[in-house]
């Protein structure tokens, strides 16, 4: 029998292998630590805590679950024993062990609250691809036909069926999960269980504690058994559990004794379990779980064979592999899971009567150190290793060792004979005619590149791989390359032991790809412009750059200064190498004449701009007018009073007097942009005139009312002239005196008036004078 080589630790990291390792059954988990292993699964509420695993706390709507992420075929059945504890709550709900579909491709839990997380439950559907679910109903809704549930116990329709365990079949989604069998723990009858038998499924009510100790009351532990059924589809359900209900007797009770289970199991299933809460509570957890082969006298010891004349070599890690074709493995979709190594025959002990201890392959035989060198079982199947010691060239050293498989099944002791031989000297792989090695060689594209293997001894062979995959044909020491991986070679002495060279990596980069802002503008005309802003990637570190008009060529810092308008072509490449990419285009532009600003304002409708034209008041609506260039497309004002107008042309009313320096900013198509500022005086806040006479029986000048603006109240009174108030009006903007006394016009003459107001910046104003009535 022969085997295939592997040497040293780098080279093992290239080899792929996808297998479970040492993972298969008997599959033991305590939950005992802070971890579990690999393939143990568990999420949603279900947390590890004081040597427990918690699949609900003891709280409304809680829902928890654990399985094993592992594949076991159908057709030996399965066994399961393991611990758990629901206490210090109201009584509810319960938990369910299942089995699904191992070909579910995502795991889904089921509804909460009674349906226990395995059965659908209104509008949530059931586990997904789910096979079988076992529930230890505290509450009793597993047990009936409540929130959509098919089938329950007789007679109980959707009332409650409390302290009871339920079988319930096959599902997915909103299909099945049908009531098939149960038992009500507290009561007796068909249903039911002999008064000497009955426990309640909780341990304790509110306040208790968990209990792990077989001798107290409370202690609760099942043992599921599903045998293939010889006679028909399905299996034969066995349930027992030890139960404690009085202290220092603990008993088992048999809950389901061979009850045929009459479904077609899927070719593979999983191992679960889920727990829920929902009104009410309980804490619910498990421990010391072991799973099992149920048949498992119908399974068969692998055949392991003696190998002879396995060539090793001195001084190197060896690898070998044992695959499943070239022992017997008689029980069917079984694996190598593990080897163990001895010394010799009489070594090879019969397994551990420790389940668990046989589960895990004992690890104190899975490496053996002999005056010759070290065997080490690998993680992976039928994998291990031999690193011999030095001097022991030419000698050959034997070992024994045994095959586990899957199901926990190991073979007879074999033995296997290897011959120490001679390694090479070292080998390295340099560029051809290079004296320093290279762990990067980075070339331009279709640039090919020589590697040449040299050490201190003539080899017998060469052989040359790329990423792993040996390169055929390809027997020299030198090799030509033009593509790009990780490239080592292999050489032979003699004796046909290997020594591995180093590892050179060949790179064919991509070009670099320039993140470009364009065009590049210079606003000022006559000025150059920096061409590298264009470049938002721009590394001179890392890359060269050169730009081109097509006659004229600028190369990394000389960009910095570019002085005309145009489409020019820009070309990238790396530091390390001199091949530069395609052209990228590359738009400048220069502005051939400066941007000009500039504005008028007046009050709107007027042509007043300033006192000189009778003044402008702080309640004015102000125009503003733009005059800049016509190549403007954005225009920003500050009024310098915290206002903005991005119109062109816009309107504002300042409310105050002082002095304002307004800003126009204008923008063209390129963002160059031209500012422009001019002051705006506000020296009034109101206005008032007051006319000397007025003329009631006319159609016009009618009343008597000082003419104003800016004033925000008023007053106006009039007299005659002996002091007499003959009117009184604080209306703003109202018509005024009609020249009546009680409503009879007086005669033509002389009054006096008093005006008080206020303007719109606070100021008080007191007007007074005389005007006359004219008949």
């Amino acid at each position: 029998m022969s085997f295939r080589i592997l040497f040293s630790a780098f080279f093992l990291c290239l080899i792929s292998l996808n297998s479970y390792g040492q993972v298969g059954f008997p599959y033991c988990e305590t939950f005992g630590g802070s971890t579990t292993q690999s393939a143990t699964i568990y999420g949603a509420d279900a947390v590890l805590v004081s040597g427990v695993l918690r699949l609900t706390s003891n709280e409304t709507g809680q829902r928890g679950y654990v399985y094993v992420d592992i594949p076991f075929s159908s057709l030996f059945g399965i066994k399961a024993s393991f611990e758990y504890f629901s206490y210090g709550g109201t009584g509810a709900d319960g938990l369910t062990f299942f089995l699904f579909d191992a070909a579910v491709p995502n795991f889904a839990i089921g509804g909460f609250g009674g349906s226990l997380g395995y059965s659908k439950r209104g509008n949530e559907p059931g586990l997904a691809g789910a096979y079988l679910g076992i529930g230890f109903d505290e509450y009793g809704n597993f047990g009936n036909t409540s929130e959509g549930k098919s089938g329950g116990f007789p007679g109980v329709g959707d009332g409650l069926a409390p302290d009871a365990i339920v079988v319930r079949g096959p599902g997915n989604g909103f299909l099945g999960y049908d009531f098939i069998m149960g038992k009500r723990t507290m009561e007796d009858g068909v249903n039911g269980l002999p008064i000497n038998q009955q426990f309640p499924i909780s341990s304790g009510g509110t306040g208790t504690s968990r209990i792990t100790t077989p001798n107290q009351a409370g202690y609760r532990k099942v043992f599921i058994n599903l045998e293939p059924n010889p006679n028909d589809v399905g299996y034969l359900l066995t349930l027992e559990m030890e139960v404690t209900t009085e202290p220092n007797n603990p008993r088992l009770v048999t809950i389901f004794d061979k009850i045929p289970y009459q479904f077609s199991a899927p070719d593979n299933l999983k191992v679960g379990f889920s727990a829920s809460t929902g009104g009410s509570t309980n804490f619910h957890e498990i421990k010391n779980l072991i799973v099992e082969v149920s048949n498992d006298e119908g399974l068969l010891d692998p055949e392991g064979v003696d190998f002879s004349d396995i060539a090793s070599c001195e001084g190197q890690e060896n690898t070998y592999f044992i695959t499943d074709e070239e022992v017997v493995l008689p029980n069917p979709n079984s694996v190598i899971r593990c080897l163990q190594f001895y010394k010799s025959l009489d070594d090879i002990e019969e397994e551990s009567s420790d389940i668990c201890s046989q589960g895990k392959c004992r690890e104190e035989n899975r490496e053996l150190v002999l005056d010759q060198g070290i065997f080490r079982a690998g993680d992976v199947g039928g994998d291990f290793t031999f690193f011999p010691f030095e001097g022991f060239t030419g000698q050959t050293v034997t070992v024994f060792y045994t095959i586990t498989d899957s199901y926990g099944k190991t073979s007879e002791g074999n033995s296997m004979t290897l011959l120490i031989q001679e390694s090479p000297e070292p080998v390295s792989v340099f560029p051809e005619g290079a004296a320093e090695l290279k762990e990067l060689v980075r070339l331009c594209p279709e640039e090919t590149f020589t590697l040449e293997a040299r050490g201190e001894e003539v080899y017998e062979r060469f052989e040359w791989y790329k990423d792993g995959e040996l390169l055929a044909g390809e027997e020299d020491a030198i090799l030509t390359l033009d593509s790009e991986g990780e490239y080592y070679a292999v050489v032979y002495n003699r004796k046909n032991c290997p020594s591995v060279s180093n590892i050179v990596k060949i790179e064919y980069p991509e070009f670099p790809e320039p993140v470009l802002r364009l065009p590049v503008v210079g606003c000022v005309p006559g000025e150059p412009v920096d061409g590298r802003t264009g470049i938002l990637n721009f590394d001179l570190n890392a890359f060269d750059y050169q730009l081109s008009d097509g006659v004229n060529t600028w190369v990394n810092e000389e960009i910095e200064e570019l002085f005309q308008s145009g489409i020019y072509e820009l070309r990238l490449k790396h530091k390390d190498l001199s091949c530069f990419s395609e052209p990228f285009p590359f738009e400048i532009v220069i502005l051939e004449r400066e941007l000009l600003a500039d504005f008028e304002f007046e009050v709107q409708g007027t042509g007043i701009q300033n006192d000189e034209d009778g003044g402008i008041f702080s309640d004015d609506i102000l125009q503003f007018m733009d005059l800049s260039d016509d190549r403007a497309i954005e225009w920003f004002w500050d009024f310098g009073d915290g206002s903005f107008s991005s119109e062109k042309n816009p309107t504002h009313v300042f409310g105050k007097k002082g002095d304002f320096e307004i800003t126009l900013t204008i923008t063209d198509e390129y963002g160059c942009q031209k500012s422009v500022s001019k002051l705006l005086s506000i020296t009034k806040s109101y206005r008032i005139m007051v006319p000397n006479a007025f003329t009631p029986n006319d159609s016009e000048n009618q009343y008597f009312t000082p003419k104003y603006k800016g004033l925000v109240c008023v007053e106006l009174l009039v007299f005659n002239l002996w002091g007499d108030l003959i009117f009184r009006s604080e209306e703003l903007n109202g018509q005024g005196w009609d020249g009546k006394l009680e409503g009879k016009l007086l005669d033509a003459g002389w009054f006096v008036f008093r005006f008080n107001a206020v303007s719109v910046d606070g100021e008080k104003i007191v007007k007074t004078g005389k005007f006359k009535l004219v008949r």
